[in-house]
């Protein structure tokens, strides 16, 4: 496993010293992504939930993200209640949702194959319900203007996510026995292949290192909130969940992964002057993600 996590590494590094060098702007970064959560995801997701079975116990993941989104949203009202409105929210958006598709997804895919893809893809369900729902309506209702959100907008925000819409799709059709053509089967298989490969020179391409000297006490703040919660809930179901290893590994391991990328369109979609401060959040995210999860490869999977 350390030598799989090596070679991760070294791709996200090859990202970053691409961009670095001009090989690659930043601004390719969006191209990659949406190549990445419109086709590659969405193809990894097919063949994943295609060769596997869920069981109704799978499901539990996902309720205890969506529990646990909950949970933290709450729990980071009364940590940051001193802070402005602005922080506050920005806050209250990153205090639950991750970043499953570009980081989890590549690591876990070469650790542990289609099995772990399938735990992780149930754990992203949740996730996508969190992020495209309740990250939403509280940066709705913390932003300048207020909430002035609709059903139907937090609908059209769900409808919207190819890959959730994928999961919604193949879950039905893995519950009902049916397999799609083998043709079609075979064709996201190739396009799956490339799915880790990009997702990781995408985080090294939006790598940055750089600060802004009046969010540095609001983000350390913020990261002991995030990793210290993370941390106690996740170690304490890892203990106490009767469940399999993979199922206990995939919460501990997501529940410390970085932040998802949707927070920052909802940034400039409210007008919060917080969109740097979340690129650097973001950043900071990642590496302390990678180091935790080198830690637990080496004392506890």
């Amino acid at each position: 496993m350390n030598q799989e996590f090596l070679y991760i590494v070294i791709i996200i590094a090859l990202g970053y010293l691409l961009k670095r060098t001009g090989i690659l702007k930043e601004s390719d970064g969006e191209v990659i992504s949406r190549i990445i959560f419109n086709i590659t995801l969405p193809s990894l997701v097919i063949v994943s939930l295609q060769t596997s079975t869920i069981t109704v116990s799978l499901l539990g993941i996902t309720l205890i993200v969506i529990l646990y989104g909950i949970l933290s949203t709450i729990v980071a009202y009364f940590v940051f209640r001193n802070e402005t409105r602005e922080i506050k929210g920005t806050f209250m958006m990153l205090a639950s949702g991750y970043n499953v598709g570009l980081f989890a997804f590549p690591l876990v895919e070469a650790f542990w194959g289609t099995e772990g893809l399938l735990y992780f893809g149930m754990f992203d369900v949740g996730n996508s319900f969190i992020v495209f729902g309740l990250a939403y309506i509280v940066g709705s209702y913390f932003s300048e203007n207020g909430m002035k959100l609709e059903g139907r907008a937090i609908l059209m925000k769900f409808g919207k996510s190819i890959p959730l819409m994928t999961y919604i799709v193949m879950s039905v059709l893995n519950f009902g026995h049916i397999q799609l053509p083998s043709a079609l089967l075979e064709v996201a298989t190739i396009i799956s292949k490339a799915n880790m490969p990009l997702a990781l020179l995408l985080l090294g391409i939006y790598l940055k290192f750089s600060f802004e000297k009046q969010y540095i006490r609001p983000i350390i703040k913020y990261l002991s909130f995030r990793y210290g919660f993370a941390l106690l809930v996740g170690i304490s179901l890892y203990f106490v969940l009767p469940v399999d290893d993979m199922f206990k590994y995939t919460i501990l391991l997501g529940l410390v992964l970085p932040i998802g990328l949707a927070v920052i369109p909802y940034a400039h979609e409210f007008k919060y002057r917080t969109t740097m401060m979340i690129g650097t959040v973001s950043n900071l995210c990642i590496l302390i993600s990678m180091i935790l999860m080198y830690l637990f490869s080496l004392f506890i999977l």
